[in-house]
């Protein structure tokens, strides 16, 4: 399987999926660590590191936060169906999405739901207040279902890169 991100985007060769393995656990690693790791100079690392950044390989350098170290102790995955799949109504859901910072991941999907949200609370009473802000007051929410997490079974945002042998 190709990791190819558009047509601008050069073909990933075992190096650079070692580096993508390395910098999904900890992007923290310095280029001389990564180097000794995978038998390149320090140099190379960051020349590609660079050109997978450039490419939108790695799409960001982050970290990430535990929501109930900072008060949100509520998680909840959402079904959202629209009343119409207009383009331009599509469009306005998903930005209003994309700008609503409860709104951790938005999926556009197939099946009986339009939309799929991770949305994260405080606790029920903040989310009630979200979804009376966000699906009561948008008149294109036909309905939307919630699933409260009750146990973090597995989270993560690594992705395979299927080292070759």
């Amino acid at each position: 399987m190709s990791l190819m991100n558009n047509a601008k985007t050069a073909p990933l060769d075992n190096f650079d999926r070692k580096i993508l393995e390395i910098v999904q656990q900890s992007n923290r690693e310095t280029s001389d660590r990564i180097a000794e790791q995978i038998g390149l100079s320090p140099a190379a690392v960051q020349r590609r590191m660079k050109r997978m950044r450039e490419q939108n390989v790695i799409q960001a350098d982050v970290s990430v936060v535990n929501p109930q170290a900072v008060g949100l102790g509520v998680t909840i995955v959402v079904e959202v169906t629209l009343e119409r799949e207009r383009s331009d109504l599509l469009d306005s859901f998903k930005k209003e999405m994309i700008s609503n910072p409860a709104v951790q991941q938005c999926f556009y999907v197939t099946g009986s739901a339009d939309f799929i949200l991770i949305v994260t609370a405080v606790d029920m009473d903040d989310y009630e207040s979200f979804t009376r802000d966000v699906f009561f007051e948008n008149h294109n929410v036909r309905n939307f279902q919630s699933n409260v997490v009750m146990n973090h079974v597995k989270k993560g945002l690594t992705v395979p890169v299927n080292l070759e042998d």
